[in-house]
């Protein structure tokens, strides 16, 4: 999949960051979600490359990049720890401004990034979120139930690690499974991929240790830039399915002005895998909204 992308390898000091790059235009990184890999972008990256140049990377802990073990504070696994690899990736590029297209766990990286790194961020497209924090504050049990992962993971070792490596593939098809479409929005060597990545060694852990940190030191860091009254300066434009969970428990918009100077955004006719459910729809949201 994504053959006509060439694959790169990029080093930021022990950890290496896989993924593919190609197309033509100003430079558009995207980043995914969980339990997935770039390969979410498979439908979506052909309608954007006559546009731009795609830089699709596998966070850490996924995919085919690197998986490092995670110290007692979970930093290793932070978004702003993230945020650095994907700068790191870009500039390995060339790239020292760009815009982002991101979903789900790598749209909470993109967040940090823009905040972290205001210059280098042009402006984001981010699919089915709202702020963490704000997720973290304001859950009920409806998206208790939804998300019932975001609180198995977070529990101390090695009880989440062991529940996923007794069946990575399963554990795989049960998260994505389970929401509005159940599989039948995953093409068969897309899923393939996933559940080759999930079973890589270190991988439960990995998981595990990016929603530790979600539940930690990421809302540390969220908390300070609330304290100080940092806001992302740059156009934010939010999509989400209306058929997903964050849309029904979340009044996104409202969350995400509450962290961002310009944002715009609506709800689109599918669930939460948006690159994979709608991907004509993102990919006319995605011309429109970054310049090329």
């Amino acid at each position: 999949m994504l053959n006509s992308f060439t694959p790169f390898e990029v080093l930021r000091g022990p950890v290496r960051l896989h993924g593919r790059i190609g197309g033509r235009g100003a430079p558009l990184l995207l980043l995914h979600g969980h339990p997935q890999t770039h390969v979410i972008w498979h439908r979506l990256a052909p309608m954007l490359a006559q546009r731009f140049t795609l830089v699709m990377m596998d966070l850490r802990g996924y995919g085919d990049s690197s998986r490092p073990v995670a110290g007692a504070d979970h930093a290793a696994y932070s978004k702003r720890e993230m945020a650095l690899d994907a700068l790191a990736v870009m500039k390995h590029h060339g790239f020292d401004r760009f815009g982002v297209l991101a979903h789900d766990r790598g749209a909470r990286v993109a967040h940090r990034l823009a905040a972290d790194h205001a210059g280098a961020v042009d402006r984001m497209l981010l699919l089915d979120i709202a702020p963490t924090l704000a997720m973290y504050r304001d859950t009920s049990e409806a998206f208790a139930r939804a998300y019932w992962h975001w609180f198995l993971l977070i529990q101390p070792p090695p009880l989440p690690e062991a529940l996923i490596e007794s069946g990575p593939a399963r554990y795989v098809r049960s998260v994505i499974g389970s929401r509005h479409a159940g599989l039948a929005p995953f093409a068969a060597e897309a899923l393939a991929e996933y559940e080759r990545c999930a079973a890589i060694e270190g991988t439960a852990h990995a998981i595990c240790e990016d929603y530790r940190a979600s539940a930690s030191i990421d809302l540390e860091h969220d908390r300070a830039d609330i304290a100080a009254g940092r806001l992302l300066t740059q156009p934010l434009q939010v999509l989400w399915g209306e058929h997903g969970a964050v849309g029904r428990c979340f009044d996104v918009l409202s969350l995400w002005r509450e962290r961002a100077l310009d944002v715009s955004g609506r709800a689109l006719p599918c669930g939460h895998y948006l690159p994979e459910e709608a991907p004509q729809a993102i990919a006319d949201a995605a011309l429109a909204f970054f310049p090329n």
